[in-house]
């Protein structure tokens, strides 16, 4: 086990970042494009897939440990697209493809690793992973679809906070990574980020976040989002922000109310 301890810290890593994969195609070494073998692999994902009940399809393209990170992100995003562009000649519908993305390499110690070899081979891929649409009732996404109407509300179930606190867990960070990525794409989009809490009487409006022992538990949340996703560029005349308090619980579990939204308010 301690030989493949680099490489079990890489899939942990990943697969708390992100739902698991329902399909994984793997390439050759320094190569983008399909094999026949490869090409049954995404024919069997677009048989299987039920289109219905999916929201929106991520693919993220990866490469081995060997060669520079320019050129191993430039064929990693080539990976990625080669999917995509099947997808879309087999008639998959293109607007649900959310998250297009080239991830690099993915970085070994080589005298750690017993079977070299075979982690490489499992390195040079490319993972489609399906978001299912969510039960909350409509206008209401679980990602950032290409199609959205003013009065629209995303929600993202990994960007969520520990009780009593509105500091951005590492899950919530990487999130807010790929919204920032796809905002920079949709440029005319604007917005307002709404902060709520759970597990308070309904005497309170809102909680007292621990670290500034404020009740404003609900609007901390929304302005960290705020000033985070400023951080990664997004123009703050795109945003605005409001603490919702305990007003609007999804009656889904405690977890799920210590959350924040995204309203659509233009397009």
């Amino acid at each position: 086990m301690k030989l493949y301890r680099p490489l079990f810290l890489f899939l942990i890593y990943n697969l708390s970042a992100q739902q698991k994969p329902i399909e994984t195609i793997y390439f050759e070494f320094d190569k983008f494009d399909l094999t026949p073998k490869q090409t049954e692999v995404v024919n069997r994902f677009i048989k299987n897939i039920d289109t219905s009940k999916v929201e929106s399809v991520q693919i993220y393209g990866y490469c081995d440990d060997r060669g520079n990170d320019e050129y191993n992100f430039r064929l990693s995003n080539n990976r990625a697209a080669t999917i995509q562009n099947f997808l879309v000649r087999a008639g998959f519908n293109h607007g649900k493809i959310v998250i297009l993305e080239g991830k690099g390499r993915v970085i070994l110690r080589p005298d750690t690793i017993e079977n070299l070899h075979e982690t490489r081979s499992r390195n040079r891929r490319v993972d489609l992973i399906a978001v299912k649409k969510n039960s909350f009732g409509k206008g209401i996404y679980n990602s950032f679809p290409n199609k959205l109407k003013i009065g629209d509300k995303i929600f993202l179930d990994n960007i969520l906070f520990d009780i009593g606190s509105s500091k951005l867990t590492p899950n919530s960070k990487k999130e807010l990574d790929k919204v920032a990525a796809i905002l920079e794409k949709q440029k005319g989009l604007k917005f307002e980020i709404r902060g709520h809490v759970c597990c308070t009487p309904d005497i309170y409006s809102d909680g007292i976040d621990r670290a500034t022992n404020e009740r404003r538990l609900s609007w901390n949340r929304a302005k960290t989002v705020f000033h985070y996703l400023s951080s990664k560029k997004i123009s703050k005349n795109r945003m605005t922000y409001q603490g919702c308090g305990n007003k609007y619980p999804l009656g889904k579990g405690e977890n799920l109310d210590r959350r924040v939204e995204f309203l659509i308010t233009k397009i």
